[in-house]
C-alpha cells in the first residue's frame, strides 16, 4: 500500500502546494512511517495568507450571532467525533489514547468558552459624559492571524487559541508540527462541516520556511506560539520587529514542593502522574521535586514502587505510558540519563532498560526515576522533556523557595502541604506564573488564562481567557455628540420617553 502524502488546506479545500521538499510522519510506537508531508514553499504560504486575507472582510461583518452559530456547531460536531481525533493524536505523538482523549477535552473547553463571545465581547458606554456627549468603547478583530502550535497537544494547543481567534472575527493561519499534521487538517474539515465560510481557518504545514513566511508575512497581524524557548524568544523577536502582536510561551522547569506535613501518598502517586504522564512531554510537566527536610527517603521509596506498576507501550494497547514521539527525542532523553548518572545522581529507576509493549522498533524510555541530584546537574538545570523525575534535597521551605525563583523558567509550580498558612506563603512569593496547591499540573480552566513568567513567556498576554479575547481583538473609544431632532414626525412604534 503506498504511503499517503499530506498537504495544506486553504479557503476550504487541500491544497497540495508546489514544494519539492518532504518529511516523514512516523508512528512513534512502531517506527512506522505512515504519511510524506509536503513542506509549504514561500509561494504555499502566499497563497495560505492570501486566502485568508480575502474573507477577513466579510468574517469580520459577519453577525456575532451567526459566527456563535457556526462555534455551537462545532462543538458539537467535536463531541460526536472526539474519539476520531484523539485515535490520531495517539498514532502520530505516541500518547496514550486516554491522554489523546483528555486532551481534546481540554481544548473542547476553550470552544465552550468562546462560545460565549457575544458577552465577552460587550462594550461600555457612558450617557452624557460631557453635556450631551456619550463615550463608548468597542473590540474589534485584527485580521488574519497566525497560529504556530507544538508536536506534543496536536489538538488541545491550537485550540487555546482559533476558537477565540475565529469568534472574535478573526481568520486563522494555523502552522502545526511537521511531526503532528493530521489532527490540524482534520479540524479544518470539521470546520467546514460546521459552516464556517472558506478560508476562515487555513493550515500550512512546513518547517522554518512556513514559520519564517507567517513571522514576516504583512498580512499577519498576530503570531501565537508554544514550543521551546530558544524558538519562542525567536518568534517573539521577529515578529514584533514585523509589527506584529505575539504570544511566545516557551519552555519550563516546573518543581514540586512537598513539605514535611504532606500526605506523602498524595505527594508520591501526583509526583508519578505529571512526571511520566504523556511520557513527560508537556511544558506542565513536573521534573523537579523538592523534598524539603527528612522525608526524601520515603518519599523516594514511594515514587519508585509505584514505576514499578506502570506499563510502558503502545499507546492503543492500554499501556500507562506511551513512547518518545521521534527516535531523536528518545536518544536525547537517553542522553540525559547517561549524563545524570555520570554527573553522581543516584539512578533509582532506570527507563532505559524497559521491554515495551509494542510492535516495532518504537521510539520508548521508561519512567526514570534520580536522587540525590545536583542543582548543577543537566538533568536539573535543562528542559529534557521525557519521563525524567529528579529529587533533590532541601532542608528548608525557604531553600526550596530560593531554588524555584532562581530558575530561568516560570510557567507552572506545585505545593503539596497540609498547612493554609505554608500554601497562602507559597503561591504569594513565588515567581511562577501558574501555581498548584496538592494539584500537580496547575493548568488553568479555559475562563481564566495560561501562561508563566520569565523565560516560558515573551510578550504581555497569556493564552486563552479574558487575555485571549484582548489579544485577538483591538479597542475603539468612540465620542459622540448629537443634535436634537428639529422636527418630530409620523412613528407608530411603541411610544417613547423623550
Amino acid at each position: 500500500m503506498s504511503t499517503p502524502t499530506l498537504a495544506h488546506w486553504s479557503a476550504g479545500a487541500e491544497l497540495a502546494g508546489t514544494s519539492d521538499r518532504f518529511s516523514d510522519v512516523t508512528n512513534p510506537a512502531t517506527g512506522e512511517v505512515t504519511a510524506k508531508l509536503s513542506l509549504a514553499s514561500s509561494s504555499d504560504v502566499e497563497t495560505v495568507v492570501a486566502a485568508a486575507t480575502a474573507v477577513f472582510p466579510g468574517w469580520r461583518d459577519t453577525s456575532l450571532a451567526r459566527r456563535t452559530q457556526i462555534m455551537f456547531r462545532f462543538r458539537e460536531l467535536l463531541n460526536e467525533r472526539a474519539p476520531e481525533l484523539a485515535a490520531l493524536i495517539t498514532a502520530e505523538h505516541g500518547k496514550v489514547l486516554s491522554d489523546a482523549a483528555g486532551e481534546v477535552a481540554r481544548g473542547q473547553e476553550v470552544v465552550e468558552f468562546a462560545c460565549g463571545m457575544p458577552h465577552l465581547l460587550k462594550g461600555s458606554h457612558t450617557e452624557n459624559a460631557s453635556t450631551k456627549v456619550d463615550v463608548s468603547s468597542i473590540r474589534q478583530p485584527l485580521g488574519p492571524v497566525a497560529i504556530i502550535s507544538p508536536f506534543n497537544f496536536p489538538a488541545m494547543v491550537p485550540m487555546w487559541f482559533f476558537p477565540i481567534a475565529i469568534a472574535t472575527g478573526n481568520t486563522v493561519v494555523l502552522k502545526p508540527s511537521e511531526k503532528v499534521p493530521s489532527s490540524a487538517l482534520w479540524m479544518a474539515r470539521l470546520w467546514k462541516e460546521a459552516g464556517l465560510p472558506d478560508g476562515v481557518f487555513n493550515v500550512v504545514n512546513g518547517d522554518k520556511v512556513a514559520v519564517d513566511g507567517l513571522l514576516t508575512h504583512p498580512d499577519i497581524k498576530s503570531v501565537s506560539f508554544v514550543g521551546s524557548t530558544p524558538i519562542a524568544r525567536y518568534v517573539y523577536e521577529t515578529g514584533t520587529a514585523h509589527g506584529k502582536r505575539v504570544q511566545a510561551l516557551g519552555g519550563a522547569k516546573n518543581h514540586m514542593v512537598v513539605l514535611p506535613d504532606a500526605d506523602l501518598d498524595l505527594a508520591a502517586d501526583q509526583a508519578v502522574n505529571a512526571g511520566y504522564g504523556s511520557a513527560g512531554e508537556r511544558c506542565m510537566a513536573i521534573s523537579a521535586v523538592l523534598a524539603v527536610g527528612e522525608i526524601g527517603d520515603d518519599l523516594v521509596d514511594r515514587i519508585a514502587k509505584r514505576t514499578a506498576n506502570l506499563r510502558t507501550g503502545d499507546g492503543t494497547r492500554g499501556a500507562d505510558m506511551g513512547p518518545l514521539v521521534t527516535a531523536a527525542a528518545r536518544d536525547r532523553v537517553a542522553g540525559y540519563v547517561d549524563a545524570g548518572e555520570s554527573a553522581g545522581a543516584t539512578l533509582v529507576v532506570d527507563g532505559r532498560r524497559i521491554s515495551p509493549d509494542a510492535s516495532g522498533e518504537g521510539f520508548f524510555v521508561g519512567p526514570t526515576l534520580f536522587d540525590h541530584v545536583g542543582t548543577d546537574m543537566s538533568i536539573y538545570t535543562d528542559e529534557i522533556f521525557g519521563p525524567v523525575l529528579s529529587v533533590i534535597r532541601v532542608d528548608t521551605y525557604d531553600e526550596a523557595i530560593a531554588l524555584i525563583n532562581a530558575n530561568p523558567y516560570g510557567n507552572g509550580t506545585a505545593i503539596f502541604t497540609n498547612d493554609g498558612g505554608a500554601a497562602r506563603r507559597f503561591q504569594n512569593e513565588v515567581e511562577v506564573g501558574m501555581i498548584g496547591v496538592n494539584v500537580p499540573v496547575p493548568v488553568p480552566m479555559a475562563y481564566y488564562s495560561f501562561g508563566g513568567w520569565k523565560n516560558s513567556l515573551f510578550g504581555d498576554t497569556h493564552a486563552h481567557g479574558t487575555e485571549g479575547v484582548h489579544f485577538f481583538t483591538r479597542g475603539k473609544v468612540v465620542t459622540t455628540r448629537w443634535l436634537d431632532p428639529s422636527h418630530g414626525g409620523i412613528n407608530l412604534g411603541f411610544p417613547q420617553n423623550v
